[in-house]
């Protein structure tokens, strides 16, 4: 059940990549409500420099993604490309221009062949059904071995309202987004004041809570969209509707970002880095990071060794967190293999090496300094991440 009252989604092949759909069209019957949370890499492609100031101003209509080319590094070109294609929506349509987002996903530095989007655009319009999230979800992927998308239906003080989200990422994945693109549609009716906070909530929880490769992206886009189809009651802040509201998206986009890591490029394995006993969540969630993104733990995963010593390393060089290596305890599910920050032994270790055979498992890490606790999720570093990437323009 993707379907969410006055959305409707189609996909399409333009022939910007070799075989198969490219090109995908969200659209609300009404203008919605939106947000949206954008990459912090400095260089950034030109679909969010036209988006980004069109979600500022609160209201999207129609989203239309292509796959095959990031339409990045492509100077005033790139721009013109962009407001174009989004200008074929906006005429196809019959809504404003303004009300239209654009977002791209692909090989860098490579022109966009708009003509192909654009002439692609009625069929994109002419097929809209609100059945079509996942065929979107399909057609938005790059190196994705398998679509993602997910959905709710929420029944609770704030009414009745559904929610569907879509993902694509498997590849230049790392905190403050990566190269990926997830669109959040619901029917809800939600006040204006409410949602960017939210979503930016939402997005440190989870897309800012994984790490595939330590590569952040040009062309990183998280939008939320609320057309207020359901008929509930407006959900307003500091409600226990808001509250429900909240966490219902920020499942959804926990789900999808893990769905994410395990679809790492290469990755064989899901694992949670969770750290607690910091002095507070910051310094927890640095901690994490520290762990998830280095590359000595990551191979250890692959390795399936229990190699507890590049852990309290990554722990050691995390800045500006408070740690004391005697009070340090370590386990992989419920396996300790350090305490007070000294081996428990051979016996235990080779028990967590079993663990790690899992395809997914939780590393737990204690400093026993305070209650602050996070998690990130990480993913292994294979062989066949190598490969994928040595090659993927050829």
């Amino acid at each position: 059940m993707h379907e969410v009252t006055g959305f409707s989604f189609a996909s399409a092949a333009a022939g910007i990549k070799a075989g198969g759909d490219d090109c995908a069209l969200i659209v609300s019957t009404t203008p919605a409500q939106c947000a949206g949370v954008f990459t912090r890499n400095k260089v950034i492609a030109a679909p969010l420099v036209v988006t980004r100031p069109r979600i500022a101003a609160g209201r999207c209509q129609a989203v239309l993604i292509n796959s095959g080319n990031a339409n990045a590094c492509t100077g005033a070109r790139g721009e013109e490309d962009a407001r174009a294609c989004a200008a074929a929506v906006a005429r196809q349509l019959e809504i404003d221009e303004q009300l239209v987002a654009v977002a791209s996903t692909g090989v860098i530095g490579v022109p966009l062949p708009a003509a192909l989007l654009q002439a692609a655009v009625p069929a994109l319009c002419g097929s809209l059904d609100d059945g079509g999230a996942a065929a979107v979800a399909s057609a938005i992927m790059t190196t994705d071995s398998f679509n993602k998308v997910v959905s709710r239906q929420v029944v609770g003080t704030g009414g009745s309202y559904r929610l569907c989200a879509i993902a694509k990422g498997a590849g230049m994945i790392h905190p403050n987004m990566a190269t990926m693109l997830a669109f959040v549609m619901t029917d809800a009716a939600v006040d204006d004041t409410l949602l960017q906070p939210l979503l930016k909530r939402a997005v440190d929880n989870s897309f800012n809570s994984i790490t595939v490769d330590g590569d952040t992206s040009t062309n990183d886009m998280v939008l939320l969209l609320a057309n207020a189809q359901a008929g509930n009651e407006v959900i307003c802040p500091g409600s226990a509707a808001a509250d429900e509201f909240a966490a219902a998206v920020e499942e959804l986009l926990l789900e999808l970002a893990k769905m994410i890591v395990r679809d790492g490029e290469g990755a064989t394995k899901l694992v949670q880095i969770k750290v607690c006993g910091a002095v507070d969540d910051v310094q927890a969630k640095q901690a994490a990071r520290s762990v998830a993104t280095s590359n000595l733990v990551k191979t250890a995963f692959f390795g399936e060794d229990a190699n507890w010593g590049r852990i309290i390393a990554a722990i050691g060089y995390a800045d500006a967190v408070v740690v004391d290596p005697e009070r340090i305890d370590i386990f992989f599910d419920d396996v300790q293999v350090v305490r007070d920050g000294l081996s428990t032994g051979a016996q235990l270790e080779e028990q967590a090496g079993a663990v790690l055979k899992r395809p997914e498992f939780c590393v737990r890490v204690d400093l026993h300094q305070g209650n602050g606790e996070s998690s990130y999720y990480t993913s292994d570093l294979t062989y066949d991440y190598v490969k994928i990437n040595a090659d993927y323009r050829t």
